[in-house]
């Protein structure tokens, strides 16, 4: 789903201001297409799956339009993506705020758009949102728990291994069911933000 500033309900001039200055992250600096053309969607093979996605979804968003070029792939992302959002045992707001640290890192612009809202909606503050792209200059806004989990975050996604401190700092704080959620929450999300990015899907 792409759109302009607009399309970030509650996201003030302020945040965006921010979030262009101190990030790369930046809302209108978009592709007007990705590098692969969205394939013909009505297509009766394409049907089942398709259903699925927009009952799940709620829509046919653009990163799932592109993945329908391959079936079996669209199945398989959606049914693990839906599980990594929907049935982990991790506090919602917790896991948009990973999600969103993760875009921002990428610099993938669509996965912010989607999730920024998402964030506010399950109890994120703005200012959270606004602080998120330099996290651990503004401690006072995340408790103990969050910032373990966004530390955990940050070297899994700039690093991809993990130094003992951190994962004990995590582990501290989180059982470990949590601290499996946490892993393959930020492994999808950065899946995701890369297949964007390579495509240019923005």
């Amino acid at each position: 789903m792409g759109g302009d500033i607009g399309s970030i309900p509650r996201l003030s001039a302020c945040a965006l201001f921010s979030l262009r200055q101190k990030s790369n992250f930046d809302p209108e600096a978009m592709s007007p297409m990705p590098r692969l053309p969205f394939p013909d969607t009505s297509s009766p093979d394409l049907a089942p799956i398709r259903d699925r996605i927009v009952s799940a979804r709620g829509s046919l968003l653009d990163l799932y339009r592109l993945l329908l070029h391959s079936p079996p792939l669209a199945t398989g992302w959606l049914e693990l993506l839906t599980s990594v959002r929907n049935e982990i045992s991790l506090p919602p707001d917790l896991r948009e705020l990973i999600i969103v640290r993760i875009a921002f890192l990428n610099d993938a612009p669509y996965e912010a758009r989607q999730h920024i809202p998402i964030a506010l909606e399950c109890g994120a503050s703005q200012d959270q949102i606004e602080a998120l792209h330099a996290w651990e200059q503004n401690t006072a806004l995340f408790d103990d728990v969050a910032q373990a989990a966004l530390a955990y975050t940050d070297s899994m996604t700039r690093n991809v291994k993990v130094p003992e401190p951190i994962w004990k700092s995590l582990r501290d704080r989180f059982s470990e069911r949590e601290c499996l959620e946490i892993t393959v929450l930020v492994a999808a999300y950065n899946m995701v933000s890369r297949v964007l990015s390579a495509l240019e899907l923005e």
